[in-house]
């Protein structure tokens, strides 16, 4: 296909195209990653998670900042929260990372949540591939709030990074909310309020206690995002992440799971769609009528999912 060449080949318009393949389900969109899927892979795909106003977006743009100056490519995946009129992304992380907009390295692109729980839109994933096949070495994925529908962010990603401040409440709320299993790498921001430096304590502790024993105890990383103060030991901390998570298989490992994931979502989807078909177009749909009150369910599902077993090699 056309899209998918230009892709491969680097062109940003393709690459926008693809991505909105994606967000339409258009089924041209299953070709173009049918096409480009052998050449993604390369890239260090990087979440950064955390509750609204915690600094994520400043984040981000210093570490673009870093990247770019290092000589790496780009891709940004801003999943914003759903303008509750139109659908679309409300779209305030591109303002915030607009000046990077001139820059043919930096690709950045917001998606909207549209209610999709984990906190990524739903066609994040495949972006993620689309982007990597582009030819950028670092994707970096911003997701909306925290919680513990947030471990999505933690199937899709290399490294997880998750962003606190001082005003978010001590450690005890952050395991509270469930996320001290997602992060790869905490960082507490905002580091010139008074705090922050009790919370990254408190956070230390907590992750040598829960997580000491394991190859990777995430560091707890202390920053002022607007002035960029802590920013290169986040990098540095995400960068050694990387390279202790490639060197020990468990990066292989990740991807694998990812992938299954991957194919668990689109049985899911699939099937959902097919049981729709039957019920609201073919002959299922007739016994939803009369007294519901004997109308088995699970009979009803199985032979929706029975009729198509054939389907299956």
């Amino acid at each position: 296909m056309d899209i998918a060449r230009r892709l491969l080949e680097g062109d940003v318009r393709a690459l926008a195209r693809a991505i909105r393949l994606l967000e339409d389900h258009d089924p041209a969109a299953e070709a173009v990653l049918r096409e480009v899927r052998g050449r993604a892979g390369a890239a260090h795909v990087v979440g950064v998670t955390g509750a609204p106003g915690s600094g994520k977006s400043t984040i981000c743009d210093q570490l673009i900042s870093r990247w770019r100056a290092a000589g790496h490519r780009v891709g940004v995946i801003a999943v914003d929260p759903s303008s509750p009129f139109s659908g679309g992304a409300i779209l305030g992380d591109r303002v915030r990372m607009q000046r990077h907009t001139g820059d043919d390295g930096v690709y950045i692109r917001s998606m909207a949540a549209r209610g999709h729980l984990g906190g990524l839109a739903s066609a994040a994933r495949e972006a993620i591939r689309l982007i990597d096949a582009s030819g950028r070495d670092r994707c970096l994925v911003e997701t909306v709030g925290v919680g513990q529908s947030e471990l999505e962010v933690m199937e899709t990603v290399d490294t997880t990074v998750v962003v606190t401040t001082p005003v978010s409440g001590d450690s005890v709320q952050i395991l509270k909310a469930g996320i001290l299993e997602i992060a790869d790498v905490f960082v507490v921001n905002k580091a010139d309020i008074p705090g922050a430096s009790k919370v990254a304590r408190e956070l230390r502790d907590l992750t040598r206690h829960v997580r000491g024993t394991s190859a990777w105890t995430p560091p707890v990383i202390l920053t002022t995002g607007t002035s960029g103060d802590g920013v290169d030991d986040l990098l540095d901390a995400v960068e050694r992440h990387h390279e202790t998570i490639a060197s020990n298989g468990e990066l292989q490992q990740r991807r694998r799971d990812r992938l299954q994931a991957e194919i668990e979502a689109i049985v899911v989807e699939r099937a959902a769609e097919r049981a729709r078909r039957e019920l609201e177009e073919g002959t299922m749909g007739a016994e939803l009528s009369g007294d519901l009150r004997g109308i088995d369910p699970y009979a009803i599902a199985d032979r929706i999912l029975n009729a198509h077993a054939s389907d299956i090699p």
